[in-house]
């Protein structure tokens, strides 16, 4: 089976590293991966290839269409379009681009993740695809669409609920819903649900397994004595948040010197060089703090971590989930998504979730010595589906689930 996966991020990293997880766990059908935000270094396995579009982003209010925030270029961030080249000349590349690999490559399946639940204005590139594929020009090529759990509220839900399920029904063979809808349903943040033709589907939530052994090593790496507390910090890709990480930093400094520990900063690739250096120059001195940029090994450091104060995104809850490293999340206040899914998860005991007046440092440290006191008690009952336990059990299988249903549906279309 080919599949190309269309994945575009504009502000964060979320949305990348979900589909990546999505990709990773396609093997060993062949994946061409095609991105269309910055460029953010990846290791991809062998059954993998990178497609990168000319990037677009958008600001942090969602409203303007970029061609590249130049500020952010750094290490680890590339750029696949000049700064002077204007948002009309990028969109017709990345159109002639787009529709020239569908037409070369003819794939079995072609899966768009979040359109048209979001991204409209990446309609200029995907719905001539869409349309050449319903004239049969992209040869038996089936289109599905990857959707998150919570979708953004919208200014005029009626248009916007009824734009969509128009796209779907005309476009869409199946829908996939990344999510256990036994903590959340589709029709929560879509009422018109009902009204869609092409099946949905639950996956599970998706999130790369983590292997509590290479916690253990990872803590033995770093020296650290099992007495010793370890806090990782974090804010997704960086280009929101930097407050919180100073709120941290400030907290520490005033935890140290009645409970001793070691926390990591990670600040993700799109955080300023300017502010990147000004957090680096806030831990400069403190021997047991320790600033960087990235890891493409976050899941170990939850694992090996005995507390967590991040971002509440999608991929970092459920990485929470998955280290069951209890977690302190701050939700970004732009729209309901983040702070819907951690008081949902908040409600399970899960993590907890962090209001304005906590990133105050002193009420930070507070709640910080709380978390750690209780770290042991209070570690997440969560497990992958074939677990069991006592506690309250989400299925955050969702990779390998999405996997055999594409198997099942492309084999069903074969033979239907």
């Amino acid at each position: 089976m080919r599949i190309v996966f269309y994945s575009q991020h504009v502000l964060g990293m979320g949305h990348l590293f979900r589909s990546l997880e999505i990709a990773t766990a396609l093997a060993p059908h062949h994946v061409d991966l095609v991105t269309g935000g910055e460029h953010v270094a990846l290791t991809l396995p062998a059954h993998v290839r990178h497609i990168p579009l000319p990037p677009l982003c958008m600001d942090a209010d969602f409203q303007t269409l970029q061609t590249c925030r130049s500020d952010l270029t750094r290490t680890g961030v590339s750029q696949a379009a000049s700064p002077s080249q204007s948002t009309d000349e990028v969109m017709t590349r990345r159109r002639r681009r787009l529709m020239e690999h569908l037409r070369e490559v003819q794939p079995d399946l072609f899966l768009v993740e979040l359109f048209p639940f979001g991204r409209k204005r990446f309609g200029f590139e995907l719905l001539p695809v869409l349309e050449a594929s319903r004239r049969g020009e992209l040869g038996r090529c089936r289109t599905v669409c990857s959707v998150r759990d919570i979708l953004v509220e919208k200014q005029d839900p009626a248009s916007y609920e009824a734009r969509v399920v128009h796209q779907l029904n005309t476009y869409f063979d199946l829908v996939l819903v990344h999510a256990d809808p036994r903590l959340v349903r589709l029709e929560e943040t879509f009422a018109s649900v009902e009204a869609i033709v092409p099946r949905i589907v639950y996956t599970g939530y998706v999130v790369a397994p983590v292997d509590a052994a290479k916690g253990l090593r990872l803590r033995q790496y770093l020296e650290l004595a099992h007495e010793e507390e370890m806090i990782v910090a974090s804010i997704g890709g960086g280009a929101v948040g930097r407050e919180l990480l100073e709120a941290v930093l400030d907290a520490s400094t005033l935890l140290q010197p009645g409970r001793p520990h070691h926390l990591w900063v990670f600040t993700g690739p799109f955080l300023s060089e300017v502010e990147f250096t000004d957090l680096c120059q806030r831990a400069a001195g403190r021997e047991r703090v320790h600033v960087h940029r990235f890891t493409e090994n976050f899941g170990d450091w939850l694992s090996a971590a005995d507390l967590s104060v991040s971002m509440a995104g999608y991929n970092t809850t459920m990485n929470l989930l998955a280290a069951k490293t209890f977690g302190l999340v701050w939700p970004y206040g732009q729209n309901r998504e983040q702070s819907m899914r951690a008081e949902r998860l908040e409600h399970f005991g899960l993590l907890s979730v962090l209001r304005k007046d906590d990133l105050v440092p002193e009420q930070l440290a507070v709640r910080m010595v709380e978390a750690l006191g209780a770290a042991s008690a209070r570690r997440p009952a969560v497990d992958f589906p074939d677990a069991s336990n006592d506690g309250y059990c989400i299925n955050l299988d969702g990779a390998t689930a999405t996997r055999n249903i594409l198997e099942c549906f492309c084999g069903d279309a074969r033979h239907g």
